[in-house]
């Protein structure tokens, strides 16, 4: 499965270290074909703020500029199979939503959409606007997951990282990845 993942500025940080940190074992890795990581302009910033060790660039996945057009997945001809944003803001989401493709991010988001591709959008925002209701619904529609980072409690979590893995685990799922995660029984 050959993946793109980009983080933005939003709160919520611990949903993309986790994300990466499952892509990294051996379970998932070995489903995988190829990797692209897209930052935000801010990430970096929230990333120092909300995490208190590591670096994006300690997982090893390269990661493109968000202004760089000229990758293969700006393109519908690409053989990406799927694009997960995690942590997604609401100005992504808008954009998307509004088909604005002013940066890698919004583009490759919209090649996914034009090509029936998956699209997760991992947003992290409370209480909603209408305007972001609206926003979610065309992206709904368009054929893109919204999928709200809103962790499950009846694993009985432990660490807040148990607690994001709920989320996490969810995504992995909805991306098609096969993994050993807790389920409701």
């Amino acid at each position: 499965m050959n993946i793109i993942i980009a983080i933005t500025g939003a709160s919520g940080m611990i949903y993309a270290q986790r994300f990466l940190s499952k892509l990294k074992e051996e379970k998932i890795v070995s489903q995988l074909s190829d990797i692209a990581l897209i930052l935000s302009e801010n990430v970096q910033g929230i990333w120092d703020n909300e995490i208190s060790s590591g670096k994006i660039s300690d997982f090893g996945f390269p990661v493109y500029k968000n202004n760089n057009f000229y990758v293969p997945f700006a393109s519908g001809s690409s053989a990406y199979d799927a694009m997960i944003i995690i942590p997604c803001s609401m100005g992504t989401l808008g954009r998307i939503a509004s088909g604005v493709s002013e940066n890698l991010i919004g583009r490759a988001a919209d090649v996914m959409l034009k090509e029936r591709k998956k699209l997760i959008l991992v947003t992290r925002e409370m209480p909603l606007s209408l305007i972001h209701i609206n926003n979610m619904k065309k992206i709904t529609e368009a054929g893109g997951i919204i999928c709200p980072a809103s962790p499950t409690f009846y694993n009985k979590a432990q660490t807040i990282q148990e607690l994001a893995d709920t989320v996490v685990e969810r995504i992995l799922d909805l991306s098609g990845f096969k993994q050993d995660a807790k389920r409701w029984k």
